[in-house]
C-alpha cells in the first residue's frame, strides 16, 4: 500500500497571514491545500491520504473532502509543535491500517503544483531504495555567510542541490528513525531524510521540478495563481 501524508499544520507565519495559515488560502475557488491534495487523490498508485493540521482545522478539511470528492482521504490527524512532531503524528495514525514494507509519501500541503511523475518516481525509488528524496539541482552559486554580513564560503555549485517534497520512505525505517531520536537533539529537525541519515543509511536523490515550488511568501503566491491561470488557458 502506498500512503500520501500531506503536512498542512503550519501557520504561514513568514507571509504575514495572521489569521489563516497559507495552505488554506482561496485559489480560484479551492484552498490551497486542495490542490495539493487532488494530486495525490487523483493517483493511481496512492491508495490513501492522511492530512496532518491543527484541530481547528479538521472540521473544514472535512468540508472540504466532501465537496472536492477526495475519496482517498482517511485519516485526518492533529499537527504538532513542530514538523517533526506532525510527521510522527501522521506516521502514529496510519500505523494499525499499513504493514512495515509499505511506502509513505511525504509532501508539504504548500506545494500544490506536485507532478504526477514526481509522485510515481517517489513510490517506485522509495520501494527500490528505502528511502528518497526530491531535489533539483542547484542552478545558482549558492553564498555561505556565518554572520550574515560577509562570506564565509561558497561551495561547489555542481555538487549542491535544492530539496524539495515529497520525501518518501518504507514506512518501517522512516517510522523507526523518528523514534530512535525522540530524546536526541534532532527534535526539531525539518527534513525527514536528516533523520535517516542519522541512523546511517543512505537516502537516494529523485529529481523534482521548478514548478514544485513552496508556498512562503506572497511573491510565491502571485507566481502560483498566475500559473494556475495559465493552466487553465491551455486546456480552454
Amino acid at each position: 500500500m502506498n500512503i500520501a501524508i500531506i503536512l498542512a499544520g503550519g501557520k504561514g507565519t513568514r507571509m504575514g497571514m495572521v489569521d489563516q495559515p497559507k495552505q488554506f488560502i482561496d485559489i480560484y475557488g479551492k484552498p490551497i491545500v486542495v490542490h495539493t491534495i487532488e494530486a495525490f487523490d487523483i493517483h493511481e498508485q496512492i491508495d490513501a491520504i492522511a492530512v496532518v493540521c491543527l484541530k481547528e482545522w479538521h472540521e473544514d478539511i472535512k468540508i472540504w473532502t466532501r465537496k472536492f470528492e477526495l475519496n482517498k482521504i482517511k485519516w485526518i490527524v492533529d499537527g504538532g509543535a513542530t514538523r517533526q512532531e506532525s510527521v510522527l503524528s501522521g506516521l502514529k495514525a496510519i500505523e494499525k491500517d499499513v504493514s512495515p514494507d509499505d511506502i509513505v509519501v511525504i509532501h508539504e500541503a504548500a506545494r500544490p503544483l506536485i507532478s504526477h511523475r514526481i509522485i510515481s518516481d517517489n513510490i517506485e525509488g522509495a520501494k527500490e531504495y528505502g528511502a528518497v528524496d526530491t531535489v533539483i539541482k542547484a542552478s545558482d552559486t549558492i553564498i555561505k555567510s556565518l554572520d550574515d554580513k560577509t562570506i564565509s564560503s561558497i561551495p561547489v555549485r555542481k555538487e549542491l542541490y535544492i530539496g524539495q517534497t515529497p520525501q518518501s520512505f518504507v514506512y518501517s525505517t522512516i517510522y523507526n528513525a523518528h523514534k530512535n531520536v525522540a530524546n536526541s537533539e534532532l527534535q526539531d529537525s525539518t527534513d525527514d531524510c536528516r533523520l535517516i541519515l542519522n541512523c546511517g543509511q543512505k537516502v537516494h536523490l529523485v529529481n523534482g521540478d521548478k514548478l514544485n515550488i513552496k508556498i512562503t511568501t506572497l511573491e510565491d503566491l502571485l507566481l502560483l495563481k498566475s500559473i494556475i491561470k495559465m493552466s487553465k488557458l491551455e486546456t480552454i
